[in-house]
C-alpha cells in the first residue's frame, strides 16, 4: 500500500490501519497487555476498539458486544479492525475486563487523553463526587467497587477517576485525586462529604477555588450558617429589607413537568468567626419545586461555604455554580446508569467493574462530540454507521 500521502501526524499499525498521533487509538496502543505471548489471537488494542465500537453502537454487556461485532465482521475487516473472518467470543471480552489490563493504569492513560481534549476556557468548573457500581456488589455483600471522580460538566470529560479501597472512604482518597488535577484558576464543587478544612487548604494553595455544601459532618459550621440566616428569612417573609452584608438572588425555571424556584442568600458576616481556611462567603440555598402532574410541593434547604469573594461570585453566580454541581449526577452518573446500564451489568470478577466504568466514561465523551444532548440518539447513529464511530477513535481532536 502507498503511504506517501500520509501527513506527519499520521501513523500506520500492523493491520495497515491509519490513525493520527494523539488519537484515542494511539493511546490504546500504549495499554500494557498482561497476557502471555502464547495463544493470543487478537491484539489488545483491537479488542479494546471492538468493545468501544460495540458500546458506541448500543451494546453494554460482553454478550451483546460479541453479537454486535459478529453481525458486522465483514465491515470490520474492510475497516481493517479485524484481519480475519473470525470474531472474539464473549469470554475474551470478559477476560480483558477482569485481568488483562491494569485498571488504574488504564484510567490514568484515558485521563491523559481527556486532558488533551480539554477546551481552554476563562473559568473551568469541576465537580467531584463518588459512585458505587452496584453491578459489582457480590451476592451477600454490602460493598462493591466505589470510584471517586472529578468531572467537567460543560465538556463532558472525566479528568480523574480513582478507586476507593473498601477499608477507606472518599475523604482519604480525595487529596490524591486533587493532586492529579490542575486546579489553577478552577472552581471545584463538592458535596458535604468533601467539606473538609484540609481539602479547602489544598485547593486554594494550588491556585483554585472551592464551593462546598455544609451538612451535619461539619455540625458547628452548619449551625453557625443556619443561625445567621434565620433572621434574614424572617425579614423576607415580612417584606423588610435584608441586612447590609446579605445579598440575594432568585431564579424560577420550568421543565419536565415541574416548576422550580431557587433562592440563594449569601453573606460575609461569618468570615472572621468561622475557623475555615480562606472563607469569603457563606450561603443558604432554598429549592422549592411544584410538581404539576401530582400537585405536590417539595422544599429543600442546604447551606454552603466558599472562598470566592462577592466580587468574584455574587449570589446569582453562586446560584449558577450550585446548579452546575448536579452536572456530575445528571450528565455522568445518570447516563452511565440509565443509558449505558452500568448498575444493571453484573461484573463482580476482578477489575471488570472498574474497567467498564472507564469505557463508559470514554463512550459518553465520544458521543457528546456528535450530539451534546442526546446520548441515545448518538448511539443509534453509530450503530448504523460504525465507520463514523471508528473515525472518532482514529482522529485526534
Amino acid at each position: 500500500m502507498d503511504y506517501t500521502h500520509l501527513s506527519p501526524q499520521q501513523e500506520v499499525d500492523g493491520n495497515e490501519l491509519v490513525f493520527e498521533l494523539g488519537s484515542l487509538y494511539d493511546y490504546l496502543l500504549r495499554v500494557r497487555d498482561k497476557r502471555g505471548s502464547k495463544g493470543k489471537r487478537y491484539r489488545l488494542a483491537t479488542l479494546l476498539v471492538l468493545m468501544i465500537l460495540a458500546k458506541l453502537g448500543g451494546e453494554d454487556k460482553p454478550s451483546g458486544m460479541t453479537d454486535w461485532v459478529a453481525e458486522r465482521k465483514e465491515q470490520l475487516v474492510v475497516l481493517k479492525i479485524l484481519d480475519r473472518d473470525m470474531v472474539p467470543c464473549h469470554m475474551t471480552y470478559r477476560r480483558v475486563l477482569q485481568d488483562v489490563v491494569d485498571a488504574q493504569e488504564f484510567d490514568a492513560l484515558i485521563s491523559e487523553y481527556h486532558r488533551l481534549r480539554l477546551r481552554e476556557e476563562q473559568e473551568i468548573v469541576l465537580t467531584m463526587d463518588g459512585k458505587t457500581l452496584r453491578g459489582t456488589i457480590p451476592f451477600g455483600k454490602m460493598r462493591g467497587t466505589h470510584l471517586l471522580t472529578v468531572y467537567i460538566p460543560k465538556q463532558g470529560l472525566v479528568l480523574v477517576q480513582v478507586q476507593v479501597d473498601q477499608k477507606e472512604n472518599e475523604i482519604v482518597v480525595a487529596p490524591h485525586v486533587l493532586s492529579q488535577v490542575n486546579l489553577c484558576g478552577a472552581i471545584l464543587i463538592g458535596d458535604a462529604m468533601h467539606t473538609q478544612r484540609a481539602a479547602s487548604q489544598q485547593i486554594v494553595e494550588a491556585g483554585g477555588h472551592y464551593v462546598w455544601f455544609v451538612k451535619d459532618n461539619q455540625s458547628r459550621t452548619r449551625w453557625a450558617i443556619e443561625k445567621l440566616f434565620v433572621h434574614e428569612v424572617c425579614k423576607l417573609k415580612q417584606g423588610a429589607p435584608l441586612s447590609k452584608d446579605v445579598q440575594m438572588a432568585s431564579r424560577v425555571s420550568k421543565g419536565h413537568g415541574r416548576i422550580e424556584m431557587r433562592t440563594l442568600l449569601a453573606s460575609t458576616a461569618l468570615n472572621d468567626y468561622l475557623d475555615w481556611p480562606h472563607v469569603a462567603q457563606v450561603f443558604r440555598l432554598e429549592r422549592t419545586v411544584w410538581h404539576i402532574r401530582y400537585g405536590g410541593k417539595t422544599r429543600v434547604i442546604v447551606y454552603g461555604i466558599t472562598d470566592l469573594t462577592p466580587q468574584n461570585a455574587d449570589p446569582a453566580r453562586l446560584l449558577a455554580l450550585t446548579r452546575e454541581y448536579w452536572g456530575i449526577e445528571n450528565g455522568l452518573h445518570y447516563r452511565r446508569d440509565v443509558t449505558l446500564h452500568e448498575d444493571a451489568t453484573r461484573l463482580t470478577v476482578g477489575l471488570s467493574g472498574h474497567m467498564m466504568a472507564i469505557l463508559n466514561n470514554l463512550v459518553l465523551g465520544l458521543c457528546l462530540q456528535y450530539d451534546p444532548k442526546n446520548i441515545a440518539h448518538a448511539r443509534r447513529h453509530f450503530c448504523a454507521q460504525p465507520d463514523k464511530a471508528l473515525k472518532l477513535i482514529l482522529e485526534a481532536k
